[in-house]
């Protein structure tokens, strides 16, 4: 069994599509929020957010340098977080958000 190692869980979830030949998936796509991927005629929007920024506390990092301004920022980001989600789900959107490590050190399995 190989380890894979993902710069980022974009790479990995794009991995993961041509792997099970998941279709229609758009990258870069015109939408609010900004999406990772957006399947336009499932009306599917996906957001890879990292950890950190998005305030998951999975590995309780917290920054001593700046401590108040990180803690405004990833405050902000999860308020703006919400708004997208609300927005597009308000305009017929399913939003999907996934969050991951994106340092490098999450592998995942590969059995070839």
């Amino acid at each position: 069994m190989n380890l894979i190692f993902y710069k980022t869980l974009s790479e990995h979830l794009i991995e993961i599509f041509r792997n099970h030949k998941i279709i229609g998936w758009r990258r870069n796509y015109k939408l609010f929020g900004n999406p990772d991927f957006v399947f336009p005629k499932q009306r599917l929007a996906i957001f890879a957010d990292g950890c950190f920024w998005h305030g998951h506390n999975c590995r309780n990092t917290k920054p001593a340098d700046n401590a108040n301004y990180w803690r405004q920022k990833i405050e902000r980001n999860k308020m703006r977080d919400e708004l997208v989600s609300k927005t597009l789900t308000e305009k017929g959107w399913r939003v999907l958000r996934i969050l991951g490590m994106p340092n490098g050190k999450e592998g995942i399995a590969n059995r070839n």
